[in-house]
């Protein structure tokens, strides 16, 4: 039994002649929240189908929850819970019903499964909706439900697949403090997303794939420091503090018809520290001061190099 919540190695799959994934390698740690970034097409949904045994890979391994995906994927998918892109909610069926569905489908007895259906709309704050259909339920309350029927059979590993995409901002932030609780009781989170901030948000370590490849691993403050584009700048009042300060820091740019100046740094507090500095040696006080750091979107613009691409297929077989 492996202390990793999921180890990949060499994991490999094609669709014809158009290679998906080609040798991915990744290690994400028991309780840790990790997130897949790439462009449409770059093979996220695949690697998530994958690891949830709904496709095969052509090559490669990997462990799930401590199972071998290849030769014990039925202790994998019991270990596991998955929420798509696509709400499995039936609309048919009240919240509460939903629950119980997923608690008969994982074979739980039928007091258990009522009690843990009970557990799930409480922690989800939907017991006053537990009655009504999901038709009448907001998105956001839509996918809190689908949240909490991952959770039915309390699995160690989940996959999140774009799991906020088309929410409001409110509800976004609703699915983030799920997960980070989620997080916080130890279960792994295995997140594809494209709303770069989300990762930024929830993730202690970030992966780009792009054309089948990881590009870059770590964590979000590690890879933005790749980035170059970190400054700080420096607003005036009037020209002659503006003109002092340049002459101090030569590297910058002056922008003078907005009394600022632009200076290149790391982002650092060192760095940050060693400007004020030169600033109070030289008798120059800044009226304003902004520190300006590559965000993930510039990571991913700087290493993908390219437009998102077309969607990837989705298709799925009999493990």
């Amino acid at each position: 039994m492996t202390d990793s919540g999921i180890t990949v190695s060499g994991l490999r799959k094609s669709y014809g002649d158009r290679v998906v994934l080609d040798g991915i390698d990744l290690t994400v740690p028991a309780g840790a929240i990790f997130a897949l970034l790439g462009p449409n097409g770059a093979g996220k949904t695949t690697m998530v189908h994958i690891l949830a045994t709904l496709i095969p890979p052509d090559g490669g391994g990997a462990t799930v929850a401590g199972h071998d995906l290849l030769t014990e994927a039925a202790k994998v998918r019991a270990a596991i819970g998955v929420t798509g892109q696509f709400s499995a909610v039936d609309n048919l069926l009240t919240g509460e019903e939903n629950l119980r569905l997923m608690a008969d489908l994982l074979h739980l007895p039928r007091r258990a499964g009522r009690r843990r259906a009970a557990e799930l709309l409480e922690r989800f704050e939907l017991t006053e909706a537990a009655r009504r259909t999901p038709l009448t339920w907001s998105g956001g309350m839509k996918r809190r439900l689908d949240l909490a029927m991952t959770l039915v059979g309390e699995p160690r590993v989940i996959f999140l697949d774009e799991p906020t995409t088309g929410l409001d901002p409110r509800s976004r932030r609703t699915v983030w403090e799920l997960v980070r609780g989620l997080a916080a009781g130890g279960v792994t989170i295995f997140l594809t997303t494209q709303y770069l901030d989300e990762a930024d948000q929830l993730a202690g370590r970030v992966a780009v794939l792009d054309r089948g490849r990881i590009v870059a691993e770590g964590r979000p403050d590690e890879l933005k420091r790749r980035v170059p584009g970190a400054h700080v700048r420096l607003g005036f009042t009037a020209r002659e503090p503006l003109a002092a300060a340049a002459a101090l820091l030569p590297a910058a740019t002056p922008d003078e018809g907005a009394l600022a100046l632009r200076v290149p740094g790391d982002g650092t507090a060192a760095d940050l520290r060693a400007l004020l500095g030169r600033l109070e040696s030289g008798g120059v006080e800044p009226d304003t001061l902004t520190v300006h750091t590559p965000d993930l979107d510039d990571v991913f613009l700087a290493l993908t190099g390219h437009a998102a691409a077309a969607k990837e297929p989705v298709r799925c077989a009999t493990p």
